[in-house]
């Protein structure tokens, strides 16, 4: 079973907004821009599905075919936030993207809660996952995107300081 078929079976809601076709997102424009390409799964997550908000919490920032400078400009607005908690001393020791290692935002909550990529490889498909919680709460997993949603709506793990009820027993989704 593909990531994506085991994220769809951990949240069925979010089926109905599948794409008929592939959304055909211009990933040059965006590895030119970023200077990396993005990890596969998520490439694939993005040509499937439209920007999506899981149970008015997550949203997950998928680029729009036409806009990916718009995504681009999202993600260096993160990256200056994490510059300054990194100065505060409030980064726990991470470095935003372009610097070696640095986070790469892919998802953030309407809690101020944020979700990275570390791009500690020169392989995407080998970052992990971090998390940074509103109270000051960080978490990495070794997983790529796709499976991590799966398992955290599979409620295989708990991510330290968000809200006990998340994710809930039957996620709503929105397509944005």
């Amino acid at each position: 079973m593909s990531a994506i078929k085991r994220l769809e079976s951990a949240i069925p809601a979010m089926v109905q907004f599948r794409a008929p076709a592939p959304r055909e997102v211009r990933w040059e424009v965006l590895r030119e821009e970023l200077g990396v390409e993005l990890p596969s799964d998520f490439r694939a997550l993005a040509e499937a599905y439209p920007e999506l908000v899981f149970e008015d919490f997550l949203c997950l920032g998928l680029p729009r075919p036409g806009e990916e400078l718009s995504y681009v400009a999202v993600h260096r607005q993160a990256a200056e936030i994490l510059d300054v908690w990194r100065e505060e001393g409030d980064a726990a020791g991470y470095v935003p993207y372009p610097e070696p290692g640095g986070l790469l935002l892919w998802a953030w909550s309407y809690s101020g809660d944020y979700f990275y990529w570390r791009t500690w490889s020169a392989f995407p498909d080998d970052w992990s996952v971090v998390v940074m919680g509103a109270n000051g709460d960080w978490s990495e997993y070794a997983i790529g995107v796709v499976d991590f949603l799966a398992a955290l709506y599979r409620k295989d793990f708990t991510i330290p300081g968000m809200p006990r009820n998340w994710p809930g027993d039957d996620p709503d989704v929105v397509a944005v």
